[in-house]
């Protein structure tokens, strides 16, 4: 049977020999260390703010794979020709320059800026590395973002990537392929990604949540588990943002189709604006975000329509 995947990126192995999402510790790690960053450097003179917006600084994750940072690249071109006025600009966490510390030294002085994940949920990166890095800049003026998922819209973009994979509507368990994470909140945002999945998918079909690295299921478990069920077409939705060493691997399953990351795909364009807006507006006490109740009342509505799918998606998690 013929497969349909695409290379686009996601986290990637820190060494030839030893793939590992940089996200975690494995077992046996020591203490984990901050990701060494390049130094600070001088501020450059920058032109003052379009319309006197604040920067949207996003910060990637980083790949070694060249595809992967080009995919990061023209997904911030998506969100510039979407919102022409603000001043886009793009940094690393690791594996690519600019790093976020250069990024945030080459802020002028008093500059306002918002600090977007592109990271698809939380995990150490959002918890530690990304604060430590603002503690250590001493930047007042930059607001930190959400991270992008979960969300409607990445529930949107995947769905739309599937059925370009060759994926019918109705054919059959779609399994949800994340980097994976040893951080328990990273992992609840990935069952409920799988359940905005489902629900936008609307075909009472289970939606089954797997690891690339650091949990299980992986991919390739729960594509078999699948099968031994009955299932004979399965698809793989890949949840990355683009080419790399995950990707590789989300796409090498015995599925009858796998998509293609999510790229840089308009939803996924409008998601990060959406974080940078929500950023940029004044929390109001006692008042949940717009959005926030919107994935919310995604979430309980699903759960509350999902209970036989959700118990073959429960048979596959053991």
């Amino acid at each position: 049977m013929r497969r349909t995947a695409a290379r686009l990126n996601g986290p990637e192995r820190t060494t030839d020999a030893a793939p590992r999402n940089l996200t975690d510790r494995l077992p046996g790690d020591g203490p984990r260390a901050r990701p060494v960053m390049s130094p600070v450097r001088k501020p450059a003179a920058r032109p003052a703010p379009r319309g006197g917006r604040p920067v949207l600084l996003a910060v990637a994750h980083g790949s070694r794979d060249p595809a992967g940072t080009a995919a990061t690249r023209a997904l911030l071109a998506r969100v510039r020709a979407l919102r022409p006025e603000l001043d886009v600009r793009c940094c690393f966490l690791d594996l690519a320059a600019p790093s976020l510390p250069t990024a945030l030294g080459e802020l002028s002085a008093g500059e306002p800026a918002v600090l977007v994940p592109l990271l698809l949920g939380t995990g150490y990166h959002l918890r530690v590395d990304i604060p430590g890095a603002l503690a250590d800049a001493g930047p007042p003026h930059v607001r930190l973002a959400p991270a992008l998922g979960p969300s409607p819209l990445l529930a949107a973009a995947l769905a739309d990537r599937l059925a370009e994979s060759g994926r019918p509507a109705g054919a059959g368990p779609v399994v949800l392929a994340a980097a994976g994470s040893s951080d328990p909140d990273a992992a609840a945002d990935t069952v409920r990604t799988a359940r905005l999945l489902a629900r936008r998918l609307g075909e009472g079909r289970p939606v089954v949540p797997a690891y690339l690295s650091a949990a299980r299921p992986t991919p390739q478990e729960a594509v078999e588990a699948l099968h031994a069920a009955g299932h004979r077409d399965v698809a793989v939705a890949t949840y990355l943002l683009g080419p790399g060493f995950f990707a590789d691997r989300a796409a090498g399953t015995a599925a009858r189709w796998a998509s293609a990351p999510l790229g840089t795909h308009d939803a996924l364009a409008r998601l990060v604006a959406d974080r940078y807006d929500r950023a940029c507006r004044p929390a109001l006490p006692g008042r949940a975000d717009h959005a926030d109740q919107a994935d919310q009342a995604d979430q309980a509505d699903h759960d509350n329509r999902a209970a036989v799918p959700r118990r073959e998606e429960a048979a596959v998690l053991r």
